[in-house]
């Protein structure tokens, strides 16, 4: 926890549950990425944390934007972003909103099908597209499903129509998987898109830039590599594959980016046991959960640091959830978490690491739970 986030909890002792954000940190997170891939253009993605006090700040550090809706481009514009710095990352977009986000000046799209390249041709004449292909994401610990992405095969056939249909067939890009731990994931994602960049070549396109999308960490409760080593497998992975003559680079962060630089204060609500076992884990029962903004502890996938006022004593099991009258809302019950014997009802707990992926999965009203409240300092 930095010093400007205790501080401010101290002092203005704000209801909870809420987020509370650093944005020094996330500013320093920016800069180190960009140290350590200085020939990458960072195209921050909205979609971590929307706030426009972040991407107002990252607008005016040179970042551009990795949109995945016609808001989130209307946001990053109003913040300062000019059209040619931001990307319409989304593969599935509706027609309007592309013919509204070209009126707009953006030019570069995304896609991964051959309903999405219809749909460019007629909203986004001339503009630069690149396509997305499926890649293995082993070691990720918020994996990407088949839901995006396709084939090499595809993908191949796909730029060639582009160019045929007086689109611009810029690129390829790929996503690793999100908090991925594995470095070598990269180098086999690149590997798979200098195959493709043959084989288009070879068709007489020259693609111009590789997307090699999001996937670097935030610091959950497993160690992760610095931001250097990351910077460090790419760039190995990209003179492996494209020699002397590597294309443009495109990197798209979220998590790494606003992940540490926010925390969570909740406030315990109840504990309690099921049974007399004296070996049974305790229910300890937040007052955010699941539909509060913590919808990544599914599957108890994301596992956030915890920090309480009774750190340091003698611990045991627990079982933590959520408030609301939903089974699901369950946050961790097999990951193992320890809480302090000493802890009780009305303790003030922190989640760290949670500024990426919070408040806009929060619900905006479940059981009557207002929306996740979020300060940005």
């Amino acid at each position: 926890m930095s010093q400007k986030i205790a501080r401010f909890l101290a002092e203005q002792q704000p209801e909870t549950p809420c987020l509370v954000v650093d944005l020094d940190i996330i500013a320093e997170n920016y800069r180190a990425l960009k140290g350590s891939l200085p020939i990458a253009e960072v195209y921050y993605a909205v979609k971590a944390n929307p706030a426009p006090e972040i991407v107002s700040m990252l607008a005016d550090l040179g970042s551009n934007f990795d949109t995945a809706s016609l808001t989130e481009i209307d946001l990053c514009l109003g913040c300062g972003a000019e059209p040619d710095r931001l990307s319409f990352g989304s593969t599935i977009k509706k027609q309007r909103d592309i013919e509204a986000a070209f009126a707009r000046g953006v030019r570069l799209f995304a896609f991964d099908s051959q309903a999405e390249l219809d749909k460019l041709t007629q909203a986004a004449p001339g503009s630069k597209v690149f396509c997305r292909i499926l890649v293995d994401n082993s070691g990720a610990d918020w994996p990407l499903s088949r839901k995006f992405g396709c084939e090499l095969e595809m993908a191949r056939d796909l730029l060639i129509e582009a160019r045929n249909r007086g689109l611009d067939p810029y690129g390829v890009s790929f996503h690793v998987g999100s908090q991925q731990t594995d470095l070598s994931q990269w180098d086999v994602a690149v590997g798979r898109t200098a195959m493709l960049f043959s084989a288009l070549n070879e068709a007489g396109i020259e693609l111009k830039m590789v997307n090699l999308g999001g996937g670097f960490p935030a610091r959950y409760r497993t160690d992760i590599s610095e931001i250097d080593a990351y910077g460090d497998a790419i760039m190995k992975a990209m003179t492996h594959h494209f020699g002397n003559r590597l294309p443009a680079m495109i990197v798209e962060p979220g998590r790494s980016l606003v992940g540490d630089a926010g925390i969570i204060q909740t406030e315990v609500v109840l504990i309690s046991k099921k049974s007399y076992d004296e070996n049974e884990a305790r229910w300890v029962y937040l007052d955010i959960g699941k539909f509060g903004g913590l919808a990544e502890t599914m599957d108890e996938a994301i596992k956030y640091r915890l920090k309480t006022p009774h750190d340091g004593g003698e611990a045991g099991p627990v079982v933590i959830a959520g408030p609301t009258c939903d089974s699901a809302d369950i946050l961790y019950e097999k990951a193992g978490y320890e809480l302090p014997l000493d802890l009780k009802v009305g303790d003030k707990i922190e989640l760290l690491s949670t500024g990426a992926y919070t408040t806009t999965y929060s619900s905006v009203g479940f059981n009557g739970f207002p929306p996740l409240k979020a300060y940005f300092i």
